[in-house]
């Protein structure tokens, strides 16, 4: 049976222990609010490796840091990502290039350079294993050769020491491909434990269920953090969430949101020993993982050399690929016909969030405010790109001389804004043509089609016009508003990892209703037996006590 969440997490809930030791102050529901109610220096709403980084550099400090996570520790992107710890990052450089100088995307690289020897000397310092393997971006078609060779090109102006390869230890046909040697990858979420228990160490605090739903500025020019399970008072706020909850910035409409997917398999026989991502239309990404031991995450009896093989791609604008299933069918055709005897244990997704201008945007959420910063626009590079950003914020709320290259990554940096405004336009032009088409939709009434099957869901619309979602997950079937509770988008259904996504600005929801991820910050309004819509009497209230509470996707 294929296990519906990533190794990466599998592997933490086969060990049944806490990413951080019993007695630390990692809170559940049980005493968050008693936690929530102290004040801080410093609140970090996220705890991937943006947030998790950023707290440890100022833990260190001395500054009294709590981190609030709405799920539980890696359940973001960071636990679903592929890990690779690289400069050489697909056709990433040369797509900087195309529309920046050549110094900017110097400091792209810079940048990410810092990020990847930070972490790396992080990991020899607290002994977490990773293991150091070339970077290879490569081609199967005409039209993805020229990529390669554009990316060579980027790669060596940017200082980069690649090499040329025609022939790869891959079981596909290449035509040609770039190679950067002694780049790294790793299991993320040993990171995110070392690190949690770091600032556990320091005196800093993490509390997990909680999700952030809004920002109070007091009079005394500190903040209160409004969460789902209390407010907290602080000086600093940091959004390590993705992409910002919050919606000052527009940064919703200034970057895009992409889902792709991932799967773990065990193969017979020896496997690639690089790092391998192809830059033809359909992307495909393939690295290995030292297996664990029999019994644990259910990958007993690995391939040869005791390595599992990953494989990611399938990509799509989030809430735009129905149905999601068919994209995670189409990677796993793809392994079992190039892996002979690939046997798939585990498939996922996750999200990640590309920026206009095609750079990570990393500072003020607002220009005239320094004390609510923010990290987004990785766009699937975030090994290197979230430890970067966590130095940079690091420096600019210590008072530190900021890198050289961090004037780059700022998210108000006037002539680079203007580089993206092509993108901005295009993006948004889509935005509006499908929130118009959702809400003109024919939808099916009501009860028409009787009830979803199991792992179904559909959009209806009731007698009162209200769009209404739902689905038959687990046995149970819910009925919630179709409506996001971000900007108004008609969710759809994502049968590949049972939730509601939204195709406006990537919001996603469980089958209860109840935030994912993506800057919505309330759930989907429920919904009576009679079929009307039980909007909340006081904005910003959490929704009935029948809602479940966060939880891992799938």
């Amino acid at each position: 049976m294929v296990a519906r969440t990533s190794l990466w997490l599998d592997r933490i809930d086969a060990q049944g222990a806490p990413l951080v030791p019993a007695h630390a102050p990692l809170v559940g529901a049980t005493d968050s609010s008693a936690e929530l109610a102290d004040p801080h220096d410093v609140v970090v709403v996220g705890a991937g490796l943006t947030g998790l980084t950023t707290a440890v550099l100022l833990a260190r400090a001395g500054w009294s840091v709590l981190v609030v996570e709405a799920r539980r520790i890696g359940a973001g992107t960071t636990g679903r990502s592929t890990a690779k710890i690289s400069l050489l990052q697909g056709d990433r450089l040369s797509r900087i290039a195309k529309h920046h100088s050549e110094p900017v995307l110097r400091s792209y690289v810079e940048g990410s350079r810092e990020g990847m020897d930070w972490l790396l000397r992080y990991c020899d310092e607290h002994a977490i294993r990773y293991q150091r393997r070339p970077a290879v971006t490569y081609a199967t078609t005409g039209p993805g050769l020229v990529r390669v060779d554009a990316e060579a090109t980027a790669a060596q102006a940017a200082g980069l020491p690649v090499d040329w390869r025609d022939d790869l230890d891959l079981p596909v046909p290449v035509v040609g491909a770039v190679e950067l040697a002694d780049q790294a990858q790793l299991d993320p979420m040993d990171v995110l434990a070392v690190l949690a228990d770091d600032l556990v160490a320091r005196g800093g605090r993490v509390v997990d269920g909680a999700r952030v739903r809004g920002l109070r500025r007091e009079r005394s020019g500190g903040y209160t953090v409004l969460t789902t399970r209390g407010d907290t008072r602080c000086d600093t706020v940091v959004l390590a969430t993705g992409t910002p909850v919050l919606a000052r910035g527009g940064y919703f409409a200034r970057s895009q949101p992409q889902r792709s997917y991932a799967l773990a398999a065990r193969v017979p026989g020896e496997l690639p020993r690089g790092m391998y991502l192809s830059v033809d239309r359909d992307v495909r990404s393939v690295r290995t993982t030292p297996a664990v031991p029999d019994g644990r995450a259910g990958v007993a009896n690995p391939g040869a050399g005791g390595e599992v093989l990953l494989v990611g791609g399938a990509g799509h604008v989030t809430g735009r690929g129905a149905p999601t299933s068919e994209h995670a069918r189409r990677l796993a055709r793809w392994t079992e016909r190039h892996f002979s005897g690939a046997v798939v244990t585990h498939a996922w997704s996750a999200q990640d969030y590309a920026s206009a201008d095609g750079l990570p945007l990393v500072g003020r959420l607002v220009p005239t405010d320094g004390r609510v910063l923010v990290a987004t626009g990785f766009d699937k590079w975030g090994m290197t790109s979230a430890v970067a950003a966590a130095l940079v914020i690091s420096a600019e709320l210590l008072g530190d001389h900021s890198p050289g290259w961090a004037g780059h990554w700022l998210p108000w940096r006037p002539r680079e804004l203007a580089k993206g405004t092509g993108h901005v336009l295009r993006w948004n032009g889509e935005v509006g043509v499908r929130a118009a088409s959702d809400w003109l939709r024919p939808w099916p009434a009501v009860g028409e089609r009787g009830v979803p099957p199991e792992g179904q869901g559909r959009v209806e619309r009731a007698r009162v016009r209200q769009p209404e979602a739902v689905c038959t997950v687990g046995g149970v079937t819910r009925r919630v508003s179709a409506v996001c509770t971000h900007l108004g988008g008609i969710v759809s259904w994502n049968d590949a990892e049972r939730s509601w996504d939204c195709p406006l600005h990537g919001s996603r929801f469980d089958p209860s209703g109840v935030p994912l991820e993506g800057p919505a910050t309330e759930p989907l309004d429920p919904v009576d037996p009679a079929g009307a819509v039980k909007f909340r009497a006081v904005p910003g209230e959490p929704a009935p006590e029948s809602v479940v509470p966060p939880g891992p996707t799938g």
